[in-house]
């Protein structure tokens, strides 16, 4: 199996550990905890892809936070962080340490100003994120989902990794062209088929990438993987239906001339007898 294929493959391990991964992070958070947030004056729970919230790399925003506290514990926030990801994988991720204690029943607001440095090379187009308090405990207490449009390179770190997906399927697909050009392909329906779906998950995952970049939705989970298994499942079905590949003419040509030659060479030798 080529190296593109192999990559591939880590990829889709990589999706599943991320699956799991995110969903048992996903209750690990409190209930009675209400949350509501502004950054510069605009509600980021309204945030679409039609009205992102736009992150400006190296500029200086300013975050507005009330929580209530409707629990019968007294609650302490030590950070707030500001994160964006993809497939579960934090892409920008901004801490600020704070201290506010909220009584049981009572409310609290928070204000702070947070600097964007070094966001051009971290991610680049929309972006689905939160922005995330957390206790003296480390664990989460509330978060609200947030879409960015950040505003970064093509060479922050978001960027490469699309841009590494991209070159791993290339290879993919001129790995498996050039098996096809050779007449390579096993003539077992499904091992053509397993031959033809690493290529074909990968232009699943670039095409999802390439919707971010170019901002025409948030590539979520659900969507990547919608997007590699369309894909990956039209790949199979198409190496499976592929027609038996038959052997190389060539090689044919050169097998039967081998032949021949052992024949006739057979034949003299019979004919003349061995030397004395």
């Amino acid at each position: 199996m080529s190296g593109g294929d192999h990559g591939i493959r880590h990829v889709v391990w990589l999706v599943l550990i991320v699956l799991v991964w995110t969903a048992a992070q996903a209750g690990a958070r409190p209930d009675g905890v209400d949350m509501s947030a502004n950054i510069d004056g605009h509600d980021i729970a309204g945030t679409s892809v039609e009205k992102p919230l736009r992150l400006e790399p190296d500029s200086t925003i300013r975050v507005a936070i009330e929580l209530t506290n409707n629990t019968s514990d007294p609650l302490e926030i030590r950070h707030v962080d500001l994160t964006g990801h993809v497939l579960g994988l934090s892409f920008f991720s901004y801490s600020t340490a704070v201290e506010l204690a909220v009584a049981p029943g009572k409310s609290e607001s928070l204000r702070y100003r947070l600097e964007l440095r070094g966001l051009s090379g971290q991610a680049i187009g929309l972006i689905g994120g939160e922005l995330a308090v957390y206790g003296a405990s480390g664990a989460a207490v509330a978060a609200i989902p947030v879409i960015t449009d950040v505003r970064g390179s093509l060479w922050s770190v978001y960027g490469l990794f699309g841009i590494a997906l991209a070159v791993l399927t290339a290879l993919g697909i001129a790995d498996a062209a050039l098996t096809i050009a050779r007449h390579r392909l096993s003539a077992n329906r499904w091992q053509r088929g397993l031959r033809v779906l690493a290529p074909g998950l990968g232009i699943g995952l670039v095409f999802a990438f390439t919707a971010s970049v170019a901002r025409w939705w948030v590539p979520d989970t659900g969507l990547w993987l919608a997007f590699a298994g369309v894909s990956a499942t039209v790949a199979f079905l198409l190496g499976y239906a592929a027609p038996t590949p038959e052997p190389d003419e060539d090689l044919a040509d050169d097998a039967n001339h081998s032949d021949d030659v052992d024949e006739a060479e057979t034949y003299r030798f019979s004919a003349e007898g061995p030397n004395p």
